[in-house]
């Protein structure tokens, strides 16, 4: 799944090219993604000047303003496997192209998701109380995330901290791949309690939690088999990756072997020595 990073990256791909361009027309080929499209979906966008391209979790966000000064947003997921690329208009449709937007003055916008597990909704409503949104914790890059708020947040809670950290409702943005590494360089193993790691060691984990981040953006994110930038580029972070996906190699701080386990659903690695 497109985590934060390849959703932030995305964005930036996009906004400098859509950002104050009209939309000339949108064309749903394929409306059954994971909530259908609505019927009116294309006439509610068309002739919108895009006025803002933000971006809430894992979730991008359109703003919209219409000729008579509607405002409105465009709420937009990638799934499992979407993604979001600019096109020269004239370039053939690919099997899972199943939106198309076409702005003024720029290359055409489509949305590709084989798996149909993304979505598309359209409010004109303030975002922050749209149901995909209203109850997201906060973002791990802003000043509100920190060791402190972790450690609160977790006081009572049994879950595994793995599960702990990449809940939304406790912090948003922090898949699986992210959440293993930055525990990694936390030195907690994804097992242990929540509710029994002390306050410094969240400290360590918040801090990690915002490298980790903060380095794939550098990076361009992580590349797996579905993603690839808005540009088409795919991201390189996954080189640096130290255990997610490296379940019996050498852990490359101490040499010993990583041990892999699941956790609610989740493959999971980490390191038996370095990690405790």
């Amino acid at each position: 799944m497109p985590e934060l990073p390849e959703v932030e990256t995305t964005r930036r791909g996009l906004a400098p090219h859509l950002v104050g361009r009209r939309l000339e027309w949108v064309r749903v080929r394929e409306p059954r993604l994971r909530w259908p499209i609505a019927p009116d979906f294309s006439q509610q966008l068309t002739g919108a000047t895009l006025t803002d391209l933000r971006r809430r979790a894992k979730y991008l966000l359109f703003d919209l303003a219409t000729p008579l000064g509607d405002h409105g947003t465009l709420i937009a997921h990638l799934g499992m496997s979407g993604s979001m690329r600019l096109v020269p208009p004239d370039t053939p449709l690919l099997a899972h192209d199943h939106v198309q937007f076409a702005f003024s003055g720029a290359p055409e916008l489509r949305l590709n998701d084989p798996r149909r597990f993304g979505s598309l909704h359209f409010t004109r409503e303030p975002v922050d109380g749209h149901f995909l949104l209203a109850e997201l914790g906060p973002e791990p890059l802003d000043a509100a995330f920190d060791g402190a708020y972790l450690f609160e947040r977790s006081r009572g809670r049994r879950a595994p901290i793995k599960s702990f950290i990449m809940d939304a409702h406790v912090v948003v943005g922090v898949g699986n791949i992210y959440a293993a590494e930055a525990l990694f360089r936390a030195g907690i193993r994804p097992s242990r309690l929540a509710g029994r790691i002390a306050a410094s060691r969240y400290d360590l984990l918040a801090a990690a939690i915002r490298a980790v981040l903060e380095e794939a953006l550098t990076m361009g994110g992580t590349t797996l088999r579905d993603f690839v930038a808005s540009d088409g580029r795919p991201g390189y972070f996954k080189q640096s990756l130290a255990v997610y996906g490296r379940g019996g190699e050498p852990c490359r701080r101490c040499g010993g072997v990583l041990k892999g386990a699941r956790l609610g659903q989740r493959a999971t690695v980490f390191c038996p020595s370095c990690q405790r």
